[in-house]
């Protein structure tokens, strides 16, 4: 296979890989005996058609920047974090223990601690399986996975036996003292977001984790380290560059980004610990990095697009007979053609760009 133009590759792939996931979707809307347009007209308006709709979008798109970033940080280092959802409930277990009995007086304070302990106890998750790898010969998939399990039944455990108040049934801690502004709480942006929306201020956290991401990766040393490391392992060691610490940084780095997450959900909308409060973004960021070509940039709009299909997935649900599984189908197929497929929407583009050549 020939290699195609760089941008083809940045914008053909996906947008291919886009249209064919489009197709399938139609496809399958049809053979439920539902109408696509309907759908598409839904997905439309209930995402992009409002302030409202583009609240929640964007506090989707707010969680998917993140753990995509957390799977793009370690990628560039030659690893596979799946291990996004443990690290992410992490993340919102230090931001739960800082905010319960740590007493803030203003909520910008609280949010640089919550932030801090967030990292940290994400990084620590994250850690772990790079270790188990660098020194054990463990390999990441699968002890990012096994830590999955580990983090939820630990989280579960907290919430039931430690952290629940006394006489509440549900397994939850209590609500914090202090939380952060909502965009429809920031002057300016009030006037934009007239009706409560969970998107908050965590959004500008991520916009500026995605530039601090590219800055490391593309302006550092340690960032040129990772990114050698990544390509060729044997020619890393060769230039003297150091494994074991290597995949320590970039997995710590990784569960880190991962565990801020958190910050948006935890701290921002729920105000509070809850069951499974990474509500599956740490898989999601997967197929978001992937998309994004494993760029920081690409990541934020990457992310935009699973927040638009998360959200307009969740208005067809509530406003037509379409059942609201069907966003998982569709992200299942944006994943299956931006992963498992690129490689046939790349071969498909390299003939193209062959017989142009020709011509």
């Amino acid at each position: 296979m020939r290699p195609i133009p760089r941008w083809a590759d940045l914008v053909l792939v996906p947008l291919v890989s886009l249209l064919l996931a489009a197709v399938c979707a139609t496809l399958v809307i049809l053979a439920i005996g539902q109408n696509p347009m309907e759908a598409l007209e839904t997905m439309v308006a209930g995402a992009l058609g409002s302030a409202y709709g583009w609240g929640y979008t964007l506090y989707y798109a707010t969680s998917f920047i993140f753990t995509g970033l957390a799977v793009t940080m370690a990628f560039h280092a030659g690893l596979f974090n799946i291990g996004g959802e443990g690290q992410a409930q992490l993340g919102g277990l230090g931001i739960a223990l800082m905010l319960l009995f740590v007493p803030f007086p203003h909520w910008s304070i609280a949010l640089l601690a919550a932030t801090v302990a967030a990292a940290v106890f994400g990084a620590i998750w994250g850690a772990i399986p790079g270790w188990l790898q660098a020194k054990r010969g463990s390999h990441v998939v699968i002890t990012t996975i096994m830590f999955n399990y580990i983090a939820y039944a630990l989280i579960v455990w907290i919430l039931v036996d430690v952290l629940r108040p006394a006489g509440q049934a549900e397994p939850a801690t209590a609500r914090f003292a202090v939380g952060i502004p909502a965009l429809s709480d920031v002057p300016g942006l009030s006037s934009i977001f007239t009706q409560a929306v969970p998107v908050n201020i965590s959004l500008f956290m991520a916009l500026i984790a995605c530039v601090a991401v590219w800055a490391l990766l593309w302006r550092t040393p340690l960032g040129y380290e990772i990114r050698a490391f990544g390509k060729s392992e044997p020619a890393a060691r060769y230039a003297g560059i150091r494994p074991v610490r290597t995949v320590m940084i970039a997995m710590a780095l990784s569960g880190a980004l991962a565990g801020m997450m958190s910050i948006n959900n935890v701290m921002g909308d729920s105000g509070r610990l809850l069951q499974n409060s990474s509500e599956g973004a740490g898989f999601i960021g997967i197929a978001v990095a992937l998309m994004g070509r494993n760029h920081p940039f690409g990541v934020v709009l990457s992310a935009l697009l699973f927040g638009f299909l998360y959200q307009g997935g969740a208005e067809i649900g509530l406003w037509t007979s379409i059942p609201i599984d069907l966003r998982v189908v569709v992200q299942g197929l944006v994943i299956l053609f931006t992963g498992a497929l690129d490689h046939m929407v790349r071969q498909m583009l390299s003939v193209l760009f062959s017989r142009r050549k020709v011509a």
